[in-house]
């Protein structure tokens, strides 16, 4: 018996190593065709409406036709154009109709598309990391892109049941953009408004005033689409040089391991682990600068809403309990995504203008609108005292 085990033993290593010897081999084959993309857009596609459309909830729509719905949506945003410019004191400039209210599948592939210009700088750090052309670049690539591909429609998915409204201002688009598009994802809101026992109209109306604020940000400032996107384009050269430049040097890995071991203790957000000196500083403008757009809409969206909507205290109450009171599932879910950096963007910048407001006025927090030298810092973002000295 102890024989037997010993023969069976050595012929399964022999199989190991064989198998091994055969995989390197073919490994470092050629292999002609061009290596695999990314991302595989229809299995994403296909995964993301697989999660869209689970436990195949009914679509909730309180009005008779989605013509109608639109049509309520569209003189909210009207409403919402004129209380905002009250309160901040500038109109936006005149805007074509650009208001969208979608089913989930349609928020899905409205989003598609966008994803998919986000990611091209992407894809060519991919095809730059794969050019060696060997079958096992190939196999890696192929193994990459069904993982990423299946995550990514996870998220969209669970993104599309759960997103209320959105404002699209299509970031690294190639076409010039007048204005942005608001979208509004009626099963979502629906679901939730009967969820909270909240006013129909209200919530509605709510919501609205968030995402129109966003309007009034990009479209009242030309300049600041162009500096984000500026932003995207320096990050993603970054993480191409990067990325190639580990890849063809010798110890590139051990490179990286010091990399994140040296980030360790100095990182605000796990994401920044693996970032090089340059990625960090553009990763934080980017995070300040989202912090400062998320947190003016909903200073503006409470300000405003206070004097214009009856229900706005319970409304308030019964949103902001809910979101304290996420399951452990959601919890774990957006911090493996990265959804939490967005609900820690939300908090901080809402701060930050509610206590430049408080100190200055709403006058003054429009300064942070004239110039990317006025937007503030990340650090300037947790500490308003110190852009309002700078400012001043």
């Amino acid at each position: 018996m102890l024989t037997g085990a010993f023969y069976r033993g050595a012929l399964g290593k022999g199989l190991f190593l064989g198998a091994l010897a055969g995989v390197l081999w073919v490994a470092s084959r050629r292999y002609g065709g061009a290596p695999p993309s990314l991302i595989d857009w229809q299995r994403v596609h296909d995964a993301a409406l697989n999660v869209s459309d689970r436990e195949g909830e009914v679509d909730l729509v309180l009005w008779p036709s989605k013509a109608e719905l639109t049509h309520r949506y569209q003189s909210m945003v009207r409403q919402s154009e004129k209380v905002i410019g009250d309160y901040v004191g500038q109109w936006l400039p005149e805007r074509q109709n650009s208001t969208y209210v979608f089913d989930r599948k349609e928020w899905v592939e409205a989003n598609l598309a966008n994803f998919r210009l986000l990611f091209e700088p992407l894809e060519r750090i991919n095809r730059e990391a794969l050019g060696d052309g060997t079958v096992g670049s190939y196999l890696l690539g192929s193994l990459n892109q069904l993982v990423l591909s299946g995550e990514l429609g996870l998220l969209v998915g669970f993104l599309s049941r759960r997103v209320l409204g959105q404002y699209d201002l299509a970031l690294l688009g190639r076409e010039p953009i007048t204005n942005g598009r608001l979208y509004f994802v009626e099963p979502n809101i629906a679901r939730l408004q009967e969820r909270l026992s909240l006013d129909p109209r209200e919530f509605r109306l709510w919501i609205a005033l968030h995402e129109t604020t966003h309007a009034y940000e990009f479209e009242g400032h030309r300049w600041l689409r162009d500096h984000m996107n500026g932003l995207l384009g320096r990050y993603f050269d970054s993480l191409t040089e990067d990325i190639v430049g580990l890849r063809r040097r010798r110890g590139g890995l051990m490179d990286l391991a010091e990399r994140v071991g040296s980030n360790l203790f100095r990182s605000g957000h796990a994401l920044e682990l693996v970032m090089n000196g340059r990625q960090r500083e553009i990763f934080r403008q980017l995070q300040a600068l989202m912090c400062l757009l998320e947190g003016y809409s909903n200073h503006v969206m409470d300000q405003v809403g206070q004097s214009l909507l009856v229900s706005y205290p319970t409304m308030k109450a019964r949103f902001e309990d809910r979101l304290r009171h996420k399951s452990l599932g959601e919890r774990i879910f957006a911090k493996l995504t990265g959804l939490d950096v967005k609900l820690e963007q939300y908090a901080l910048g809402e701060r930050f203008v509610d206590e430049v407001v408080r100190q200055r006025g709403i006058s003054y927090a429009n300064r942070a609108w004239t110039s990317p030298w006025h937007l503030p810092a990340l650090d300037e973002i947790r500490q308003p005292a110190r852009w309002i000295e700078r400012i001043a």
